[in-house]
């Protein structure tokens, strides 16, 4: 064996004693929050004041949202401190009440079936060792990410711009596990099942699906790991489904079921949820009706500050580091433009490590003002395909989609 082969070696076991970790009695009989909350933040829209939690397992100083099924978001200034966002403040969000408190991974099994050559039922180990191993950076991202800043406002979850993150996915192609059990001749879709169940037996189950062309194109993987570790449990442990470019409501968490289908999904989350209006930016008119709605799915560019917030105040002709991170959705980012003059004239900012088409990547500037007054920064995604944020927000009733340039204002003093 090589040093190669030996490093993997290592690496998998590794892994397998990670994935183990979490025991059937990982944590008890519940994942609501617990205790009293340490202190609260204010999100930068009406009625933003949430707790700040740390008593959800695995999970430390993110920002409350919903106790159950969870809804927990991530604080923006983590996004500062890294291009990775750390597992123990990574957002979490479930869609039904009824989640497991534990997984054994000795039991645990990955079954995969429907228009198939045969039925396979695969075991964490089995995933580890038996099967080529695929890493790739990506970001998962809400649907509703950014909701609360909606106006008029919508129902639903009243996110910030935290209901994000961008992480290092280590697993199996999904290409490989259903070459693995061959795909039927006429597949049209594969289907995916979580544990998460409803409260009640009448609650559709959650799944997801992909058109089978897609589950096929090497990409799209069955994750173990995230940043070099198990799953956390709220994140999906023991497996995850990871879409990249897509949005995260097809990210299925905890899966555990793979249908191959030989006709189009008709079920409840794949069929009638998560519909947008069936144009580029999902935006339609308050009040609006008649329109064309499709499923949700690819994601745009999108860029944000971290390091300045509205209010901040700097000296003239003090230079002034500016800095964040951006993203290209399904395609790779081509390019950050800033503008100290909100908006009359845009440069390029510079750009970080390029970590993969899928991921953030940090960008930054140095800016001064030669007088004092009021200042609005803005700053603006471009992928590669040249398409960039918008000037104005879309809307639409379901809060899906957000994407607008960003701005902060700034007093120079």
């Amino acid at each position: 064996m090589n040093k190669h082969e030996r490093d993997i070696s290592a690496q998998r076991r590794k892994l397998l004693g990670s994935l183990g970790a979490l025991g059937v009695a990982a944590f008890g009989g519940s994942l609501t929050a617990r205790g009293a909350e340490s202190s609260t933040i204010e999100l930068p829209f009406d009625n933003g004041e949430r707790a700040l939690t740390s008593a959800f397992p695995q999970k430390s100083g993110v920002i409350l949202q919903r106790t159950r099924p969870p809804l927990i978001e991530t604080p923006f200034d983590v996004f500062d401190q890294g291009v990775l966002t750390p597992n123990n403040r990574f957002y979490v969000r479930w869609h039904l009440a009824s989640i497991p408190t534990a997984v054994d991974p000795a039991t645990f099994r990955l079954d995969i079936r429907g228009h198939v050559n045969r039925v396979v039922s695969l075991t964490l180990n089995d995933l580890v060792r038996k099967f080529p191993r695929f890493e790739i950076v990506a970001v998962n991202q809400c649907s509703g990410n950014s909701r609360g800043f909606f106006s008029p406002r919508v129902p639903g979850g009243q996110w910030a711009n935290g209901a994000m993150g961008n992480a290092r996915w280590t697993g199996v192609r999904l290409k490989d596990l259903l070459e693995h059990a061959g795909v039927g001749a006429n597949a049209v879709q594969a289907r995916f099942n979580g544990l998460e169940t409803g409260v009640i037996p009448q609650t559709p189950k959650f799944m997801k699906s992909l058109a089978i062309d897609h589950a096929l194109d090497g990409e799209v993987m069955v994750a173990y790991a995230m940043n070099g570790e198990a799953l956390p449990l709220l994140n999906g442990y023991p497996l995850r489904l990871v879409v990249p470019g897509w949005y995260a409501t097809y990210w299925v968490k905890m899966l555990h079921d793979i249908e191959v289908l030989d006709k189009p999904d008709e079920n409840f989350w794949t069929a009638k949820a998560y519909l947008v209006p069936d144009n580029h930016f999902a935006n339609v008119h308050p009040g609006e009706t008649g329109f064309n709605q499709v499923p949700i799915h690819t994601m745009l560019p999108r860029s944000f500050f971290t390091n300045v917030r509205s209010g901040a105040t700097v000296r003239s002709e003090q230079p002034m580091l500016v800095r964040g991170i951006a993203f290209g959705g399904l395609n790779a980012l081509k390019q950050v433009q800033f503008s100290a003059n909100q908006g009359q004239t845009w440069t390029d900012a510079n750009l970080g490590q390029d970590y993969g088409k899928y991921s953030f990547r940090q960008w930054h500037t140095v800016v001064s003002f030669p007088q004092p007054g009021k200042q609005v920064l803005m700053v603006r995604a471009v992928d590669a395909t040249g398409q960039a944020q918008p000037n104005t927000p879309n809307w639409n009733g379901a809060g899906f989609m957000r994407n607008v340039i960003e701005s902060v204002d700034i007093d120079v003093v």
